[in-house]
């Protein structure tokens, strides 16, 4: 067990202490490239150590980092390093070929090695130093730290994971040291954070809650690990041998984890853990429900968006209260349901959730487009494309993504309802549910299915599963077995692939 707090990713482990040493000496770097307040620079980087101090560093000189989805090679990519204004990238080894083709001219680059873990996690294969850029390490060895750092450092610029269109960069409002320190305590409180202890950081960190995770960890002197990639048995394995104590998860984690043979999830000792929050995606309740089972009343999760934080909360005993809940309004925060003409609906009745972040959360805008910002408010309530109700005790329910819904012969379908039903069905490691078009109806049901291996489903196995609890016209007309989904590391579905390919077979038909 370490004896001060560290950061460990994979086998490397360096000090808090000597973390804010080496970010110090980025900070001068970063000056030195030409980054002053208010400067934007990018981050193309692995789940590594060198993601936190190379992300950290910014606030020094208020400098301001861009997380880039390192997944992202082509259109996405070079929108987001032109949107950016980003005047530097900081990228792995084996992303520059991306970076190069994608990036503005007279951008500068500073190459980082890419982790032992991470190349492990990833099967890559090692290379050397390009030669052709000036490489972190290098850096900083030739910067001394920082001397005076800037007293209001501007947030990170994160994008849109483009779930539903084109990634959106979200600027926020500066703030006062006085509001850095209010939301440094609000975030805390809702991923239940305590300094000092130790937590675990499975996902990606060039996601929102990842990101805020793994940073605010790191100022309140925990013990903080990072996986390369998730994986259910070195997640067990981690919190097992380091006696983990909190995790910040996403529901396809859940799903890895409950899909593990009993034998193996109950060979791991993963009593040490305090709490498990999770968000980023809606959780099955069945998948809920069995975590709860398995680990006891330390489940916790928070509901919101990159553009307005957290805005619900709740914990076990709450969830069971009110089943399939992703919480209450957190602190002062404001939710409001409204129908189609944005008048607010009864307790229990769907319509499009807008909500208002609590005090100290700082507004946002997108880059370079206000109108956008303006495009999804009502009376100072935002809409991030929910759909959902409140319940008669004000808990929030979330029913599915406005963009997802489906009108099959006048009688709208919630995909979200269909997929949670085949998710906990023997043999299904994931699935996603979309309209498709069809002549008599507008649209039908297409489920793609990806098998678990060894599984030998079939279209009617499908089919039957869904016939067995839900109602005739929920069940899927299309079945697809697809090796692999379009899912992100963080669980964002991006269902607007599925969808393309057949509105675009039905366009050219016409």
């Amino acid at each position: 067990m370490q004896s001060q707090p560290a950061v460990h990713a994979g086998g490397e482990v360096r000090s808090v202490a000597e973390v804010h040493a080496r970010t110090a000496r980025v900070a001068s770097a970063l000056r030195t490239l030409g980054i002053a307040h208010g400067d934007r620079y990018a981050v193309v980087l692995r789940n590594q150590l060198e993601y936190l101090e190379v992300s950290l560093a910014g606030a020094a000189v208020g400098g301001i980092p861009v997380p880039v989805n390192w997944h992202w090679t082509g259109k996405d990519l070079r929108h987001l390093l032109h949107d950016s204004g980003s005047k530097v990238v900081f990228s792995g080894t084996e992303l520059l070929p991306a970076v190069e083709a994608n990036m503005p001219a007279g951008t500068r680059i500073v190459e980082i090695a890419t982790s032992a873990a991470a190349r492990s996690a990833y099967q890559l294969d090692p290379q050397p130093p390009t030669g052709r850029y000036p490489t972190l390490e290098g850096l900083i060895g030739e910067h001394e730290p920082i001397g005076s750092p800037v007293t209001e450092p501007p947030m990170a610029v994160i994008y849109t994971s483009g779930t539903t269109g084109t990634p959106k960069g979200i600027v926020r409002q500066p703030m006062t040291p006085e509001q850095g320190q209010r939301l440094a305590e609000s975030i805390a409180a809702f991923m239940v954070l305590e300094p000092g202890g130790r937590t675990l950081e499975p996902a990606p960190l060039y996601h929102t809650a990842p990101n805020v995770h793994a940073t605010f960890a790191v100022k309140m002197n925990m013990d903080l690990h990072i996986m390369p990639k998730f994986d259910p048995v070195e997640f067990l394995r981690i919190v097992q041998d380091e006696k983990i104590e909190h995790a910040i998860m996403v529901p396809a984690m859940f799903v890895r984890l409950l899909k593990l043979p009993d034998r193996v999830r109950k060979s791991y000792d993963v009593s040490s853990l305090r709490a498990v929050v999770h968000a980023s995606a809606p959780c099955p309740p069945e998948v809920k429900r069995a975590m709860i089972d398995w680990l006891g009343p330390i489940v916790y999760e928070f509901y919101g968006a990159s553009e307005t934080g957290a805005v619900t909360f709740c914990d076990t005993q709450q969830w069971l209260a009110h089943p399939g809940t992703v919480g209450a309004p957190l602190l002062d925060a404001g939710i409001r349901v409204l129908d189609r003409d944005d008048q607010e609906l009864s307790a229990c009745q769907q319509g499009t959730i807008h909500v208002k972040p609590f005090t100290g959360w700082p507004d946002f805008t997108y880059l370079g487009d206000d109108n956008r910002r303006q495009d999804i408010e009502v009376d100072g309530y935002v809409s991030i494309g929910d759909i959902g109700y409140l319940d008669e005790s004000g808990f929030l329910h979330l029913t599915d993504r406005q963009s997802d819904l489906v009108i099959s012969g006048g009688v709208n379908v919630y995909p979200a309802e269909i997929e949670n039903c085949l998710i906990t069905m023997p043999g299904v490691a994931d699935v996603a549910v979309v309209g498709i078009p069809d002549d008599d109806f507008g649209e039908v049901l297409a489920a793609h299915v990806q098998r678990e291996p060894g599984a030998t489903l079939t279209e009617q196995d499908i089919r039957a599963h869904v016939a067995t609890q839900l109602a005739r016209y929920k069940i899927p007309r299309v079945v697809v077995f697809d090796d692999r989904l379009p899912r992100e590391d963080t669980g964002k579905l991006f269902k607007r692939r599925i969808r393309e390919t057949y509105w675009r077979a039905q366009a050219t038909r016409r």
